[in-house]
């Protein structure tokens, strides 16, 4: 069994950064594709950023140049790098992520994690 864990959210001021994890445990072989989103209250889930098997990356055009998603494979744990966040960054994060087991490869998505921006 598979278990997606995000973490890492939390109240910090205009200009900060943050950092957000999402680590994947139990039978995992590989993460082939990882994407972080987000969702704030009365809006729709949207995608923040994106990073493919072969380290291709996409991000919204609201987040490109403060926010970088990265990976690390040893630990399979993803990362959502955010630089000068803004009070509009306020949501509710959410991995998803492609994981290879030893039988299925499925997608999972982590409990979500909160990132409140306020002075």
């Amino acid at each position: 069994q598979v278990q997606l864990v995000a973490s890492g959210g939390g109240l910090v001021q205009p200009g900060d950064s943050l950092t957000l994890s999402c680590t994947a445990s139990g039978r995992v072989l590989n993460i082939h594709d990882l994407a972080w989103y987000r969702q704030s209250p009365g809006k729709e889930r949207e995608l923040v950023a994106s990073l493919n098997s072969g380290d291709g990356t996409t991000y919204a055009d609201t987040v490109k140049g403060r926010f970088s998603i990265s990976r690390d494979r040893a630990k399979n744990t993803g990362y959502l790098q955010m630089n000068d966040l803004r009070p509009e960054d306020t949501a509710v994060y959410y991995c998803n992520a492609r994981i290879r087991t030893l039988f299925t490869t499925n997608d999972y998505w982590g409990q979500g994690t909160l990132v409140t921006v306020s002075s």
